[in-house]
């Protein structure tokens, strides 16, 4: 198709991308593209297609890099299939462009949940980080490293049978270990940068690990480890020096966030090794992870957390960084939420249950106190009035 017919084309809702997906509503979107709920009219199924950022107008060298680089993405996502992992179904052609069509999870990520609850008990971010680095420490094995890890790329199920359940998306910028970036240009999130990556070398497994335990470190202090600061060019010179903020909430945790925020990387964990030791902390010494997969996030009563759930609605801004909008730059959601409750059919860590839930019964209230004392308040007022309706007629006997 020719680039004047590209371009007359316009992307909106109802639109059949490359004769099969039918868009439905934007999900979202930013400097890769936009990604799409659409429906697949061929396996009768709901996908997430992303639109990566138009050709048109580009010289015909930029464009077919955007191309290439979009078929490297569908294939390298597609190497990975993980329980804790957005599946890669397909990238298809539309009007010259590639479209990569993935599975559809309804959920809010990491950024959004923190937009509601500042930050999150360490015990569920150690569950949440077991099953990232268990997805991550996959995609190492097949030589992919992800390169974008952050809480705008995790992924909570928001409904259904995955309620709570948590994956890692958005391989966009993923590249096959080996490859190099001969662009010059650093690419990803700066606040979750490793180091070596802010000093301009190349993105590794290391880093990897890095970007992880930065950001379970900033679910729970509720700032990424080197601040807030909307001056960028600042902000890296602190990743490359490596000035973490040392943590004040991460309790049990401690000690393996501090591990995988080593400023030298071959000093840090495997993925491999921080998902064990993330997973100890989670579930206890001898967890076994590969036996907690598609296990969801569970609080400290057993339950699917408040902020996972649908019905915790995400408006109002609470967050605010320097420059006036939320941490994550995205909507946040007032302090009030609804009460949990247990859905049905969601599976409950035994182990885990047994060592969040205190022993004994628990401490009374002040009034539930006041309450269990007031029987015996009745009790003691009625024998004084007895006692002194006994008095009254002594004394009425003895004066007649």
């Amino acid at each position: 198709m020719a680039e004047q017919e590209r371009a007359a084309s316009v992307v909106g809702p109802d639109q059949l991308v490359a004769g099969r997906y039918r868009l439905v509503s934007k999900l979202g979107g930013g400097g890769m593209g936009a990604v799409w709920l659409a429906h697949d009219t061929l396996l009768d199924r709901d996908v997430a297609v992303k639109q990566v950022t138009s050709t048109v107008g580009l010289p015909t060298e930029a464009a077919e890099e955007i191309r290439r680089r979009t078929l490297r993405e569908g294939r390298i996502a597609a190497r990975l299939t993980h329980e804790h992992a957005i599946s890669m179904y397909d990238v298809a052609l539309h009007s010259g462009e590639p479209w990569l069509v993935m599975e559809h999870l309804p959920s809010r990520s990491l950024a959004q949940v923190m937009n509601i609850a500042d930050t999150l008990p360490p015990l569920e971010v150690a569950q949440i980080g077991t099953h990232i680095a268990d997805a991550l420490a996959a995609a190492h094995a097949a030589g992919i490293v992800h390169r974008d890890i952050k809480p705008g790329n995790i992924l909570v199920a928001e409904r259904g049978r995955e309620l709570g359940t948590v994956k890692i998306s958005d391989f966009g910028i993923a590249r096959a270990k080996g490859d190099h970036d001969r662009s010059g240009v650093i690419t990803g999130t700066p606040a979750f940068f490793a180091p070596e990556v802010a000093r301009g070398s190349d993105p590794t497994e290391a880093s990897d690990v890095f970007s992880l335990g930065a950001t379970l470190y900033t679910a729970i202090e509720g700032q990424p480890p080197f601040g807030i600061d909307p001056d960028s060019i600042a902000l890296l010179h602190r990743v490359a020096r490596a000035e973490i903020i040392p943590p004040t909430r991460t309790g049990p945790l401690t000690d393996v966030l501090l591990a995988m925020l080593e400023p030298d990387p071959a000093r840090r964990p495997t993925m491999e090794q921080a998902r064990d030791r993330l997973a100890a902390v989670a579930f206890g010494p001898d967890a076994d992870p590969a036996l907690l997969r598609g296990r969801p996030i569970l609080s400290a009563d057993g339950t699917v957390p408040v902020w996972a759930r649908r019905a915790t609605t995400l408006v109002g801004s609470r967050r605010t960084a320097g420059t006036g909008g939320t941490l994550t730059g995205l909507p946040a959601a007032p302090h009030s939420a609804p009460r949990s409750m247990s859905p049905r059919g969601v599976p409950r860590p035994a182990e885990l249950l047994h060592r969040l839930r205190p022993t004994g019964p628990p401490p009374r209230t002040t009034q539930e106190k006041i309450v269990a004392f007031a029987p015996m308040a009745m009790a003691i007022m009625v024998a004084v009035l007895v006692l002194a309706l006994i008095v009254a007629l002594i004394i009425a006997v003895v004066v007649s």
